[in-house]
């Protein structure tokens, strides 16, 4: 029986040299029908708006409302709509606050949750962890108007000051994520470092902050995501108009396309395509951060 054994082992592995595909590609997975039926139906959550909002953007504002495609493809709606809310400018000062943001959170917030995951059990750093933690229930407008006369009296009603608030108002949902992760890390890594001579602070940058790449991707796409999209911060926060983002140059130009639907969706689109590009460059390791930072 073992002879048997063997051999069919044997030309198992040949049949996978032969056919030099990797072993998960060759075994047989059952397929939850189900489930990816469920997935598929809900799917459709997002891809009908979408689509809705492809094919308005398209129209003239005769043909706005339907489901059908346009007659005659309206790309002009693009440059109209960008000529309207000054699309260049509010894109870059998105993608400034974006960046850094996205830079500074990643290079603050990780580091934290580095400190309290390896101090857990010290009383103050689990105070600290469940500190932020408990922010992240708080209500934004419970905090909003405080915040905007803090920052005003401050003299950061502008983009410095918004991009701060982005760090420090994530720390709570980031620590969440990075402290389960970083505590599945062995500490005899960090004990064989601190052998050689290595201090805390390369300990993290060399060997901690690589491996903790899915968390970065997941932390990055999450701020990215917030930083881009937000309405409310930047409308409390900046007073200057020439520093106004894509979300509020849309909301001041509402007026603008309250007749004119196919302009205002060619703007929204516009306004997405930036940051859905990012994901799908990242999702790998978005995914893979999301599904392992609830270790503990």
């Amino acid at each position: 029986m073992s002879v048997k054994s063997s051999s069919s082992t044997q030309s198992g592995v040949q049949s996978g040299k032969s056919s030099g595909k990797p072993e998960k590609f060759r075994r047989d997975r059952n397929i939850n029908w189900w489930l990816t039926a469920a997935v598929a139906v809900l799917s459709l959550t997002i891809l009908i708006p979408l689509y809705f909002t492809i094919v308005t953007a398209l129209k003239t504002p005769a043909e706005a409302g339907t489901f059908a495609l346009p007659t005659t493809w309206e790309w002009h709606n693009f440059a109209d709509a960008s000529a309207k809310v000054n699309y260049p400018k509010a894109a870059l000062n998105s993608a400034i606050i974006t960046v850094a943001a996205v830079v500074l959170t990643l290079l603050t917030n990780t580091f934290v949750a580095y400190a309290v995951a390896r101090n857990m059990d010290k009383r103050f750093f689990r105070f600290l962890y469940y500190f932020f933690i408990a922010a992240m229930f708080v209500p934004f407008p419970v905090v909003m108007l405080p915040i905007a006369k803090q920052m005003g009296s401050w003299h950061l009603d502008n983009q410095v000051g918004l991009i701060l608030l982005y760090m420090v108002l994530g720390l709570g949902t980031n620590l969440f994520i990075a402290t389960g992760f970083i505590r599945s890390i062995p500490v005899s890594l960090e004990e064989a470092a601190r052998i050689d001579g290595a201090s805390t602070w390369r300990i993290f940058w060399q060997i901690i902050f690589p491996l903790m790449s899915p968390i970065n991707a997941t932390i990055a796409i999450l701020t990215a995501l917030w930083a881009w999209n937000d309405f409310l911060l930047p409308l409390i926060v900046l007073t200057d108009q020439s520093n106004q983002t894509i979300p509020l140059a849309q909301y001041v130009f509402s007026s603008q396309f309250a007749t004119n639907y196919p302009m205002a969706f060619s703007s929204y689109l516009m306004a997405m395509a930036p940051i859905l590009i990012v994901y799908v460059f990242a999702q790998k390791w978005v995914i893979g951060g999301v599904m392992r930072g609830a270790v503990k």
